[in-house]
């Protein structure tokens, strides 16, 4: 089997925020990624990859006899591969908001897909994000596609609504005192549960109005400085979208990470904000002095993204 390796993801701005056609930013994190192999040696993990595998085919089957999806795959190709050991080789930690479900769609779609799409890559962005919307859903409940999309293009990618996504450039890193990190909270995180407690939450009007005036007012600028490179706004907005998160979906938060979340708040050493959809997993850190942040959070394992 030729093997194609798909990257994990990162999504720095937008969790929930685009599943209500709000603006994000999503990045490939090529540190992470998995590609499918068929191996006539078995271990556990390869028994329960091939198995998840398994399952994931007979959803797609019952897409395909209901006639509802816009998915064409050669599920006969899938099932005898499935049959021979296939399974989805991955160094992506489940469950830590890095789309290691993202990364699976984007292999499968690619090895069966029937079908080349015609036409330029922007024009077909939208039509591989429903795609791997649809196909996504069987891991989460519901799926943006946004994570599959990254997985497969391995390009970072902007979202400003449901229809109007684009492949960006980001800016150059550097070896600046400022830097972006990933904080690992060594517990994984329950996907669906998450968002279940946010769409239930997402039914209080109070919430609901401050959720779209605020927190998307946040994220927007996030956004909006990051890509122009003022990090002194960008900074300061992170700031206010990490009290919003803290105040508004505390549930989101691992407990072991309440303290040093308000702790970076507090003194302004750094501030953290959800990775996916939170809970566990990885956070995101932001800060104006990596060194010194570093020194504050040496009992976690972080892992640098950009330094600027």
């Amino acid at each position: 089997m030729k093997k194609s390796f798909f990257s994990a993801k990162v999504l720095l701005f937008g969790e929930y925020g685009i599943l209500k056609n709000s603006s994000g930013l999503s990045i490939p994190y090529n540190i992470y990624n998995g590609t499918l192999k068929i191996h006539s040696e078995f271990n556990r993990d390869i028994l329960y990859s091939n198995y998840e595998i398994k399952k994931f085919y007979n959803f797609l089957s019952i897409l395909e006899k209901k006639k509802i999806n816009s998915i064409k795959l050669d599920l006969n190709k899938l099932s005898q591969d499935i049959q021979k050991g296939m399974f989805f080789y991955s160094n992506i930690p489940i469950g830590y908001g890095l789309g290691s479900s993202g990364a699976l769609v984007a292999a499968i779609y690619d090895k069966y897909k029937k079908d080349k799409l015609k036409g330029c890559l922007k024009n077909n962005i939208l039509i591989l994000k429903k795609i791997f919307s649809q196909m996504e859903s069987f891991f989460h409940g519901k799926s943006s596609g946004i994570d599959p999309l990254i997985c497969y293009l391995n390009k970072p990618l902007l979202i400003r609504s449901k229809t109007d996504i684009s492949i960006i450039r980001i800016p150059k890193k550097d070896q600046g005192k400022r830097a972006v990190f990933l904080l690992n909270s060594e517990t994984p995180s329950k996907t669906n549960f998450m968002i279940q407690f946010f769409f239930r939450k997402l039914k209080q009007d109070k919430f609901k109005k401050i959720f779209f005036i605020e927190f998307m007012n946040y994220n927007e600028k996030c956004i909006k400085f990051f890509l122009k490179e003022d990090f002194d706004k960008f900074l300061k907005n992170v700031k206010s979208l990490s009290t919003w998160v803290l105040k508004h979906f505390r549930p989101m938060i691992s407990d072991k990470l309440l303290k040093i979340w308000e702790n970076g708040l507090f003194n302004n050493i750094y501030y953290l904000k959800l990775c996916g959809s939170g809970g566990g997993g990885f956070f995101l850190g932001f800060t104006p002095n990596y060194d010194l942040s570093r020194k504050e959070l040496k009992k976690y394992a972080i892992e640098v993204l950009f330094r600027f």
